[in-house]
């Protein structure tokens, strides 16, 4: 009898172990169409809440009706127009698009653009804020400027380093600055269209 019950609990944890690798190598790949797909709802034994579980899908998806059914067929077109500017302009907000709709006689406001690129899943690329913001696990260095007097030249540098909106991109734009003159040397990078390579055209710092 025990070893029967060993057998079984040997069986058992072997079966747990094979869900567990189903789980990870392949419905980890499945689309939730596709998991949805894989329920029967007239199963003989496994209920939707078990085969929901076993496929990993949660039970809220499988009862909501897809995007593509809850949208009309005028979003449905605007999306496909969304996409088609989005892939070519990736930097442009909700904004541009809803701008460039309106041109195109859609009465669409910002609100509506925003909602339909979250359920496209697609949002700008361009900077957004607080990029600053620290790690926590940073380190912070001391300001070694602090009440420290800067009274002649070639005495304290600083520089830093932005971006400004340029020819349909970005371009970086540094800043090396002498602190008691403040007189800036400039150093801006640019790629042009459909060249990779960065160009830089430097700016000697400004006499007196």
């Amino acid at each position: 009898m025990e070893q029967e019950r060993d057998r079984l609990f040997q069986q058992i944890g072997k079966l747990q172990v094979e869900l567990d690798w189903l789980k990870k190598d392949w419905v980890s790949t499945m689309s939730i169409a596709e998991k949805c797909a894989c329920i029967d709802p007239k199963h003989a034994t496994l209920s939707i809440v078990r085969q929901c579980d076993l496929v990993g899908l949660p039970r809220s998806n499988y009862y909501r009706p897809s995007t593509q059914q809850q949208e009309s067929a005028e979003n449905l077109q605007i999306m496909a127009l969304i996409d088609e500017e989005y892939t070519k302009y990736p930097f442009f907000g909700s904004r541009k698009i809803r701008d460039i709709l309106r041109r195109q006689s859609y009465n669409v406001n910002r609100k509506r653009i925003q909602r339909l690129m979250r359920i496209m899943g697609i949002e700008s690329i361009a900077p957004k804020p607080s990029l600053s913001k620290p790690h926590p696990e940073h380190k912070i260095y001391s300001y070694l400027l602090r009440n420290l007097p800067i009274v002649c030249p070639d005495q304290v540098w600083s520089t830093d380093i932005t971006y400004v909106p340029f020819g349909g991109g970005f371009v970086y734009l540094t800043a090396v600055i002498d602190r008691s003159l403040r007189l800036p040397g400039i150093a801006a990078m640019c790629s042009p269209p459909g060249r990779f390579q960065p160009t830089w055209r430097v700016n000697s710092v400004f006499q007196p």
